[in-house]
């Protein structure tokens, strides 16, 4: 695949000089840090406008509908989205829209399937997490859709796109929440914070040209279904570890302490966003590394990865010095309970922020079998240590457990890709000398 400049030039007509090329790598990082300012100041203002409104109890339920929401997008990104962004990054335009068109329609599909069973599992439920479900099966389309722009735009060296589409679905949510809170419940709240994402998703049409076709979902499907399912595997036991331990945290300590962990979480808010996006703008990047030096695909990791884990540090280290005054302004009743689990939480951010450099670079190279063994391992210590925290010392044991899990399983995502990249090489040797 032939790669392409930021503003979407085939190189074969306009070749790019070193400073250009770094200038162009700059830019279009730039743009995936405003993005994900711009989503990270969505969710942080939902999470926070939530929790003052509705309380730690009605947190917890908006809590699993959230996580719930996670598991889904996983399932999308696995099958539509991430494979876009592995072999679609930087190739000709045309063949960009085609890819695209198939990708989003394959998200689309996914949110109204799912969407469909959350519907129908809310209706069944009923009682206070019922309808919260319910409501999310109904704006999960939507969700899901405007997520698979962000992954187009950015597979197209075009992030100001990506972040123009964020900031209309932030702009949608103030009305939106406004409207929630005179309500007051928590299905309110999931209707207005999904309905705007709907707003974005349709802007995301206008912004892109393209029309999704779901009817090319089953040859998208079937044709990366050699990455996708894989993919699929290691996203939703990714995000149905964090399910799982909202649940059986809930189960154990009560639906509260689910509520305590995500206030302590919404303290972390402009990483943890940064972290559950982050493919859209490093993945891409990785895969031009990869094509145009990949010697240095280790070293841009590394940066990464290790960028992420201090600043996380360094935003931990500045939450210890918030008086009780402010932080009670910010998160209302639920700081009390927060404010404990800073630190672990705060370690726990800071490994994954280093993993994720190490992810990068096996979504780059391809590894899906490495990295799915990696995030089953990372994820089936997620859920021990999670479950055993919570049995031994409660929400803040819980706490600490999934703190030491995800530096563990950070190692082990380091220890693949280390192994991965000496096979890149051999490999790229071998073929060196038989051609």
């Amino acid at each position: 695949m032939t790669p392409v400049t930021a503003e979407g030039e085939d190189p074969q007509t306009t070749a790019p000089s070193a400073g250009s090329a770094k200038r162009a790598l700059a830019g279009r990082l730039s743009w995936g840090l405003a993005d994900q300012a711009a989503s990270s100041m969505s969710n942080f203002a939902v999470g926070i406008y939530v929790a003052r409104s509705l309380g730690v109890t009605a947190f917890g339920v908006f809590t699993l509908a959230w996580v719930t929401y996670g598991v889904v997008l996983n399932v999308s990104r696995g099958l539509a989205t991430d494979p876009l962004v592995v072999r679609f990054s930087g190739v000709p335009h045309a063949s960009w829209r085609a890819a695209v068109a198939r990708s989003s329609g394959t998200a689309l599909g996914v949110g109204t399937a799912l969407g469909t069973a959350c519907l129908v599992i809310g209706l069944g439920v009923g009682g206070r997490v019922g309808p919260a479900f319910a409501c999310l099966g109904v704006v999960l389309p939507g969700l899901l859709l405007q997520d698979a722009w962000r992954f187009a735009f950015f597979a197209a060296g075009t992030g100001r796109k990506a972040f123009v589409n964020d900031v209309v679905w932030g702009v949608a949510l103030v009305p939106a929440m406004v409207v929630a809170a005179r309500v007051g419940s928590v299905s309110a709240f999931v209707l207005a914070w999904g309905g705007s994402a709907a707003v974005a998703a349709v802007y995301g049409c206008f912004q892109s040209g393209i029309r999704p076709h779901v009817t090319g979902a089953r040859d998208w499907l079937r044709a990366h279904r050699d990455l996708g399912y894989r993919y699929l595997v290691e996203n939703v036991s990714n995000s149905g570890g964090g399910q799982l331990r909202a649940y059986g945290l809930g189960a154990i300590v009560g639906v509260g302490a689910v509520g305590v962990i995500r206030g302590a979480e919404l303290l972390l808010g402009p990483f943890t966003a940064v972290l559950m996006g982050l493919s859209l703008v490093t993945v891409a990047e990785a895969a031009r590394v990869l094509r145009r030096a990949p010697r240095r695909l280790g070293k841009f990791c590394l940066l990464l990865g290790g960028g992420q884990a201090v600043a996380a540090l360094l935003w931990g280290g500045a939450l210890l010095l918030v008086p009780d005054r402010g932080g009670e302004f910010v998160l209302g009743g639920v700081w009390s309970a927060a404010s404990e689990l800073i630190v672990p939480v705060t370690l726990g951010v800071a490994g994954a922020g280093l993993g994720t450099g190490a992810a990068a670079g096996l979504r780059a190279l391809g590894a899906a079998r490495r990295s799915l063994r990696s995030q089953l391992i990372a994820s089936a210590c997620y859920v021990s240590g999670g479950l055993g925290g919570a049995a031994v010392a409660g929400t803040v044991g819980s706490a600490w457990g999934v703190a030491a899990a995800i530096v563990t399983g950070s190692a082990v995502w380091w220890l693949q890709l280390r192994s991965a990249l000496r096979e890149h090489h051999q490999n790229t040797l071998r073929e060196v000398r038989t051609s």
